[in-house]
């Protein structure tokens, strides 16, 4: 799902217990190969971790009202809380290691 406006994120953070926002744009190339990983990863490790979409070229405020000034840039709710965030360099294993122990917690 593509996320619109700062309104879609307050509404998720209400109503899910958990998800995660991909912030890219179409003329990043790092930010296309990663993407598929990520949510590959999030799939198969953390299925209770929705996974929504920022095209920041379309909505570039969304981002930087959150804070991410560049791409790719990853953020984790749980619990409507800001759990983790990455920008620039996003390594999958970290974010694995990350989330691993509060996702059994929670799950």
């Amino acid at each position: 799902m593509t996320i619109k406006s700062l309104e879609d994120i307050e509404k998720l953070r209400v109503e899910r217990e958990a998800f995660s926002i991909y912030f890219s744009s179409p003329n990043c190339s790092v930010c296309r190969v990663l993407k598929p990983k990520l949510i590959a990863m999030l799939k198969e490790s953390y299925p209770k971790i929705e996974s929504y979409y920022v095209d920041t070229a379309l909505h570039p405020e969304i981002a930087a009202q959150l804070g991410f000034y560049t791409n790719p840039s990853f953020i984790v709710y749980l619990n409507g809380q800001e759990f983790l965030r990455r920008s620039r360099s996003i390594s999958l294993q970290e974010i694995a290691e990350s989330l691993e122990r509060p996702y059994r917690i929670m799950f």
